[in-house]
């Protein structure tokens, strides 16, 4: 039987399904997902009212049939079930009879993926690190060009008004600090056409004014809210402002995540860990050198790309998905590799996706989907 996580006595009035987009895209913003994923709304319509969830890793055909069977109208997945364009709707295939009943029977189908992946907190290695108990956990290889500065000339007395529309806004926040901005006074001078409507001055003449240049930094994916924001507080008909991409990277943004164990286990006891709490029935992983292990890398999904940098941050263990048979040759025992499966990696994106929803809509019915879709079965 499927399970409710977030149901709270009483179901909520339908909400939109905007309203669960938007909510998933302050977590995890689709901006960030790769460029071959197709994170989103995949099937239907974000003005339709939802009233139930069906929460799942993979939104294939038999997901559809249990979310009918529920009478949930949205689906809420891990892996989009369309990756590339469709040119026909046949059902010659299991892609495409999964769109086909989703819309016959009203679903919605929204996926959260790579995006997900990419954030630091209440994301999908994170969860991993929690299963693990890991601490002091940051990005394994954080992005780089995801941040932007943003500079804007204020009359002096509207400075405060600016800076706090601009927080509110999303910017400003370096790590464990927001409201963090630079600000220089000087002199702005500026001269209106007689088309011009000035807020302070006179057409046609030279002004000076006494201004504040506030600079702060915000990640490219909130440019366009912060700018309307800063437009809606600024009392300048025309606002003198630029953006400028800074190579910084991302504390909070990018693929992996390394934390510390809180004892250090033996490499039979940290497979034995692993085996528990992330419920793998096997793991395939290399000898090491190391006594004992204590930093842990750790990649949800195909994560072979990420050995490297792992090697590189000093973990004693990194534990991943598909990796390849000479990628396993790679850490030449100064680091156990540890490969427990693609859908063993990421089943409890489904607790996740479960836990954020019911703190942020508390009597939203949602359930966790009973319908088993990892497709590799194990002989042992």
């Amino acid at each position: 039987m499927a399970r409710f996580v977030g149901y709270g006595g009483i179901f909520e009035t339908a909400m939109k399904l905007a309203e669960l987009i938007d909510f998933f895209e302050t977590v995890a913003p689709s901006a960030l997902q790769e460029d071959y994923d197709n994170s989103g709304l995949i099937v239907g319509n974000k003005n339709t009212e939802v009233q139930k969830a069906l929460l799942c890793l993979d939104s294939t055909e038999e997901m559809v049939d249990e979310a009918i069977r529920e009478g949930c109208d949205v689906i809420i997945a891990h892996h989009p079930i369309v990756f590339r364009g469709l040119k026909r709707f046949n059902g010659n295939n299991y892609v495409e009879r999964t769109v086909i009943k989703a819309i016959q029977n009203n679903i919605a189908i929204y996926a959260c993926h790579t995006n997900l992946d990419n954030v630091l907190k209440n994301g999908v290695n994170a969860k991993i690190a929690e299963k693990l108990g890991l601490k002091n956990c940051s990005i394994l290889s954080p992005k780089k060009g995801q941040l932007l500065k943003l500079a804007v000339y204020v009359p002096d007395a509207h400075a405060e008004a600016v800076r706090n529309a601009l927080f509110a806004a999303g910017a400003g926040k370096i790590g464990e600090y927001d409201e963090c901005s630079f600000n220089l006074q000087g002199e702005g001078t500026f001269r209106g056409s007689e088309s011009a409507n000035p807020y302070v001055g006179e057409k046609g003449i030279r002004h000076t004014e006494h201004e504040t240049k506030v600079e702060m930094v915000l990640p490219e994916y909130a440019l366009n809210q912060t700018l309307q924001a800063m437009f809606l507080a600024h009392p300048y008909e025309e606002v003198a402002y630029d953006t400028h991409r800074l190579m910084n990277p991302s504390l909070d943004i990018g693929s992996g995540l390394i934390g510390e164990l809180h004892k250090k286990h033996t490499p039979d006891e940290f497979l034995a860990l692993v085996k528990q709490n992330m419920g793998a029935k096997v793991i395939r992983f290399t000898e090491t050198k190391h006594d004992f292990i204590e930093k842990v890398a750790v990649c949800g999904g195909s994560g072979s790309f990420l050995i490297g940098n792992a090697m590189a941050a000093g973990a004693q263990a990194y534990l991943t998905a598909d990796v390849k048979y000479h990628e396993f040759f790679d850490a030449e025992k100064t680091m156990m590799i540890c490969d427990m499966g693609h859908y063993e990696s990421e089943k409890y994106t489904i607790d996740l996706f479960g836990s954020l929803l019911s703190d942020k809509f508390p009597n939203f019915a949602t359930i966790f989907s009973s319908t088993q879709t990892n497709p590799i079965n194990y002989y042992y």
